[in-house]
């Protein structure tokens, strides 16, 4: 089977670079099952439940998030409404949400979905490591796809947790700094990795942001009021191949698509 993991979604832009890349990827493709990564969704900063229904109804078939998922105070009750939005499992007992999903494709095979938060220049949330221990030995009873969503900025952090999970789960795909890295590969024990996948959202930006307001804050020091950018927009991602009765990786590609030179 196919699964797309589509590159953390920014604002307008990204939402924008969804609606016209993600049917003609899914047909070229032949995707069975689609993730991204939406805590940005809603105007660069967090998600809302009007933004997420229209991502999900859009052809997204599950939401994964992290550290800005917060952010918009109204998506607490959709979280905790089970919905296909989850949120990273190593928060504290009690956070709203789930840091798991599993969910069936059109072809009835069943996925389990975990997302993770680093902590190396991030919070001070529970260990990641164990955290994925602890929820891949639940989800393993009941599949044997596993796809882990690492939202965390220490590319030695992602790296690690990487070759932690070699041969445990199908996919460890970095999220987060939005830049997307060209170390794709299979590991040894058939665990698909990428540190990071990037970013779905205008191109002319920093990470997302309008560039102009971004380098006057470094000029500065001074706090700006960060808004993303427009223009050219591009839809990053990767297509992971896996073997359905092993849930072993059998290829990751890198994708990034733009409006520049389309698809």
């Amino acid at each position: 089977m196919k699964i797309l993991f589509i590159a953390d979604i920014v604002g307008r832009a990204g939402r924008r670079a969804v609606s016209q890349f993600l049917p003609k990827i899914l047909s070229r493709h032949s995707i069975d099952f689609v993730l991204a990564n939406g805590e940005n969704a809603a105007g660069g900063l967090g998600i809302t439940p009007q933004v997420a229904e229209e991502l999900l109804s859009g052809g997204v078939d599950l939401l994964t998030s992290g550290n800005h998922v917060w952010e918009k105070r109204e998506i607490l009750t959709f979280m905790d409404s089970g919905k296909r939005l989850i949120r990273p499992a190593n928060y504290p007992e009690g956070t709203p949400g789930y840091g798991t999903a599993l969910i069936a494709t059109p072809m009835n095979t069943r996925i389990g979905i975990l997302n993770l938060e680093g902590r190396v220049f991030m919070k001070n949330l529970d260990c990641p490591f164990v955290a994925a221990k602890r929820e891949i030995e639940r989800l393993k009873k009941e599949v044997e796809i596993i796809i882990v969503d690492f939202h965390a900025e220490a590319t030695s952090e992602k790296v690690a947790l990487g070759w932690f999970l070699d041969g445990e789960v199908s996919a460890v795909i970095g999220t987060h700094t939005h830049v997307q890295t060209a170390d794709e590969k299979i590991l040894p024990k058939g665990t698909a990795y990428i540190t990071d996948v990037g970013m779905t959202g205008p191109i002319y930006s920093v990470i997302g942001m309008k560039k102009e307001i971004v380098v006057k804050r470094f000029l500065t020091q001074i706090p700006q009021k960060f808004e993303v950018a427009k223009g050219d927009i591009q839809l990053q991602g990767v297509i992971i191949g896996i073997d359905t009765k092993t849930g072993k990786s059998t290829s990751i590609e890198r994708i990034n698509i733009t409006s520049i030179n389309g698809i």
